[in-house]
C-alpha cells in the first residue's frame, strides 16, 4: 500500500507502465518516429513527469493543445520539440516564439502574426499545417492548402516543417473513411511538395491501423496503457498507468430504513456499514456513479450508495468483514484479484475513458512510482 501524501485521496502513476507503452509503440510504428501527446496534464496524469518518461523511452517530440500547456514544460527545462496541435491565436505569437513552440497555422491571421512575432525576435519560427479532411474542426480544407502553403514560404521568418490530420473514425470497427482521409492528406502533401513531416496516426491507428502512419505517429491514450475504444481490436500488451485510491474515513452503522446523500435516493434495506471515501465529483469521480459505481476494500467491491456528493462518498461494507476506517479503498485500479478500469467509471457515467481521466482535477494528488517505488509527489502545494 503506498501511504498518502497527506491528503487521504492520490492518483498513482507508474511511469515505468508509461515508458513500456511508448517503447512497444515506438517498435510497431518504426520507421516512423513518435510525438508524444501530453495536452490536458497528460491526459490528467502530470505533464512534466510524463513528458520526461515518454521522451526517455523514445518519443522524439511532444504535442500539447494549448500555449500555456507548452510553456509550462519549457519553464520545467523540457527542451524537445512541442507542437501546439489546436488553435492558437494570433494574440499568442509572442509567448510561441518565446519558448520556441510549434504552432498550426491555419490561415493568414496566424501565418503573418507568427511570422511578425518572429521577427520581432530575430528568429526563425518552425510551424505545422493542419488539413481539414473530414473532422469539421481545426485546419485548412484541402481545396485552400496550396494558398495558404504559398503564403508560408513568401514570409522568410516561417518554416513549414509539418503537416497533419486527425482522424475522425478511427476508433470505430470500419475504418472506411480514415482511409480517406489518410489519402487525402498523402495527395494534399504531395501536390504541395518539399520536406515535410507527415503525421497522422492517433492511439486508435497504432493499435488496428499501423500502415497508415506515415512518417510520424501521434498517439496520446494508448501512451498511458488504455484501449481507444471498445471497437479497437489491438492491445499491444499495454500496461494502464493510472490507479485512483483513498483512505476510508469513517465506517458507522446505519439502521434499517435510513436514507444515505443528498435526495435520499438510497434506503438501508438493513442495517447497513456505511464507509465515508474522501472523494468526490469536485475530484474527478462522475457523479453518475451515484448508484451504480464501486470501489474496492480489502479486495471486494463496495458498492456506491447514495448520490456523489462534491468533495465525499459513501460505499455499502457490510458484507466486507473487518472493513474499518483507514483501509485503503480503490477507486480505480486493482485490490487482490479484483479490479476496477476508467472504461468502467466512464460507462457509468455514459462517457469514455478519456474524459474520465482527464477531469481528474488538479488538487488530486499525484504520487509517480519507478520500479514500484515512490519518485515524485505532486499536490496543490507543489
Amino acid at each position: 500500500m503506498t501511504t498518502s501524501p497527506g491528503r487521504p485521496l492520490w492518483a498513482e502513476i507508474d511511469l515505468d507502465a508509461i515508458a513500456h507503452n511508448v517503447r512497444l509503440i515506438v517498435q510497431r510504428m518504426a520507421p516512423a518516429s513518435v510525438m508524444a501527446v501530453v495536452k490536458a496534464n497528460a491526459y490528467g496524469h502530470g505533464a512534466v513527469p510524463v513528458a520526461r518518461a515518454v521522451l526517455e523511452a523514445g518519443a522524439i517530440q511532444l504535442a500539447v493543445a494549448c500555449v500555456d500547456e507548452g510553456v509550462q514544460l519549457r519553464r520545467a527545462g523540457i527542451m524537445a520539440p512541442i507542437a501546439v496541435v489546436a488553435y492558437a491565436a494570433p494574440g499568442e505569437a509572442e509567448a510561441i516564439v518565446a519558448n520556441r513552440l510549434t504552432p498550426a497555422v491555419i490561415d493568414e491571421a496566424t501565418g503573418r502574426a507568427f511570422a511578425a512575432a518572429a521577427k520581432r525576435a530575430g528568429v526563425r519560427l518552425q510551424v505545422h499545417l493542419e488539413v481539414d479532411t473530414g473532422m469539421a474542426r481545426f485546419g485548412v480544407r484541402p481545396e485552400d492548402v496550396p494558398g495558404l502553403v504559398a503564403l508560408i514560404r513568401s514570409l522568410p521568418e516561417l518554416e513549414l516543417v509539418g503537416m497533419y490530420t486527425h482522424y475522425a473514425t478511427a476508433d470505430t470497427a470500419d475504418k472506411t473513411f480514415t482511409r480517406q482521409q489518410y489519402q487525402a492528406l498523402v495527395a494534399t502533401t504531395a501536390a504541395v511538395g518539399g520536406p515535410l513531416t507527415r503525421h497522422v496516426a492517433n492511439s486508435a491507428t497504432v493499435l488496428d491501423t499501423p500502415d497508415m502512419k506515415l512518417d510520424m505517429a501521434r498517439p496520446g491514450m494508448a501512451i498511458y496503457g488504455y484501449q481507444p475504444s471498445g471497437e479497437v481490436t489491438h492491445s499491444l500488451e499495454l500496461h494502464p498507468s493510472m490507479q485512483l485510491k483513498a483512505t476510508v474515513g469513517r465506517v458507522h452503522t446505519l439502521p434499517a430504513g435510513e436514507t444515505v446523500s443528498y435526495g435520499r435516493t438510497w434506503t438501508a434495506p438493513r442495517d447497513s456499514r456505511i464507509a465515508l471515501i474522501p472523494c468526490g465529483y469536485a475530484d474527478g469521480i462522475p457523479r453518475l456513479a451515484s448508484n451504480r459505481g464501486a470501489v474496492l476494500v480489502r479486495g471486494q467491491r463496495a458498492p456506491i450508495r447514495g448520490r456523489v456528493c462534491m468533495d465525499q462518498f459513501m460505499v455499502d461494507v457490510t458484507d466486507i468483514p473487518g472493513a474499518t476506517a483507514g483501509d485503503e479503498a480503490v477507486i480505480v485500479g486493482t485490490q487482490g484479484s479484483q479490479a476496477i478500469t476508467w472504461e468502467e467509471v466512464g460507462a457509468q457515467a455514459s462517457t469514455i475513458n478519456y474524459e474520465i481521466v482527464c477531469a481528474l482535477a488538479a488538487r488530486v494528488p499525484r504520487v509517480y512510482l519507478r520500479g514500484g517505488q515512490v519518485v515524485e509527489t505532486t499536490t496543490l502545494l507543489g
